[in-house]
């Protein structure tokens, strides 16, 4: 049964949702889509607002956002109504954490959907540094404390004698993006693994575990680039013996500027991401909110162009997102279809 503060924060939603389809119509700002999360999924989501707008003329463009998926996440699970999100991009799926504080804000249905994948790539300049990466050598150069002990780590052939004496210098995302997160859990965990003394350290003090294995180093040779990935891109550029972290589609975008670093032998390509042969793939998402698709002049039709864009020959594949496998595809347009809202045991399967 709901809780009485459930049902009274539903009730505010509702009337909150009304007042912003009357103010549609009175030039108030709500008679567009707003959208806000992960600057890897925003190029993607602005061209589906770009494809939308031509497609559907009788509607506002879209607004889309980009600040990080954390970020983007707080936003959207702040409430129900004009003053809030419609959706959120992100390049992680929704922690338990976030959808708990969701529901106790009134967001009770939340629509998960994976339009696609992309993967974590590392890229130096062209011509520039090139390293054969391992998730364990990212680790042992990335860890502010690998498997519990100092870092000493100052080249990269302090870590690896087969790589260069160069200096570690890697240009990343934030705390705050979910391509950090995606570091974190694709790169550095697997790479903390590799040590078996990490299992017991997991089994016996879990919030330890999860300071060696995933905090970042704070000496410099990691430097946090903020949420803009082209960014770092131009870091790399000017520095030849510096790395960058973002999402493939950045990667391909600029490929006349910088070079894929492999991972475990493995290029990060598009179709080795889409077989998930290369270690960083990730399944990006957006969540949109169940409520808001009756008062957001635009918002359904919006849902529809995602569907008809994540194809493997659409639109958002030229710009470098990777087709989820067909089997997924087909589900998640069931999804826009049947309005399915996410449940918190989906995701506690993850």
């Amino acid at each position: 049964m709901k809780s009485t503060k459930t049902v009274a924060l539903a009730l505010m939603a509702t009337l909150a949702l009304a007042a912003c389809s009357d103010a549609g119509s009175g030039g108030g700002n709500r008679d567009s889509i707003r959208a806000v999360g992960s600057s890897t999924v925003y190029p993607f989501a602005k061209q589906v607002a770009e494809s939308f707008a031509r497609s559907q003329p009788n509607f506002k463009s879209p607004l889309i956002e980009s600040t990080g998926t954390g970020g983007g996440m707080q936003l959207f699970c702040s409430g129900v109504g004009a003053d809030t999100p419609d959706m959120a991009n992100a390049s992680r799926r929704m922690k338990v954490s976030e959808f708990e504080k969701c529901v106790a804000n009134g967001v009770t249905d939340v629509i998960e959907l994976q339009v696609g994948l992309d993967g974590i790539a590392f890229a130096s300049a062209k011509d520039g540094i090139m390293l054969n990466l391992s998730p364990k050598i990212v680790y042992e150069a990335l860890a502010a404390s690998p498997y519990g002990g100092e870092q000493t780590a100052k080249t990269w052939a302090d870590v690896d004698p087969s790589l260069p004496a160069e200096p570690i210098l890697v240009y990343g995302p934030p705390s705050t993006s979910g391509t950090r997160d995606a570091l974190k859990e694709l790169v550095l965990e697997a790479g903390c693994k590799s040590n078996p003394d990490m299992e017991a350290l997991k089994e016996s003090d879990e919030d330890r575990y999860d300071q060696v294995c995933t905090e970042v180093r704070s000496d410099g040779a990691y430097v946090d680039q903020g949420e803009q990935d082209n960014l770092i891109v131009q870091k790399i550029e000017s520095n030849p013996k510096s790395v960058g972290v973002f999402g493939y589609s950045y990667l391909e975008e600029n490929l006349d500027k910088v070079q894929g670093l492999p991972m475990n032998g493995v290029a990060p390509t598009y179709e080795n991401i889409a077989s998930f042969e290369y270690p960083g793939a990730r399944p990006l998402f957006v969540y949109v909110k169940k409520a808001h698709l009756s008062a957001i002049p635009g918002l359904a039709e919006y849902l529809q162009e995602w569907v008809k864009s994540w194809t493997a020959d659409g639109p958002l594949a030229k710009i470098g997102l990777v087709a989820s496998p067909p089997d997924v595809m087909a589900a998640n347009e069931a999804k826009v279809t049947n309005l399915t809202p996410l449940t918190k045991e989906e995701l506690a399967k993850k």
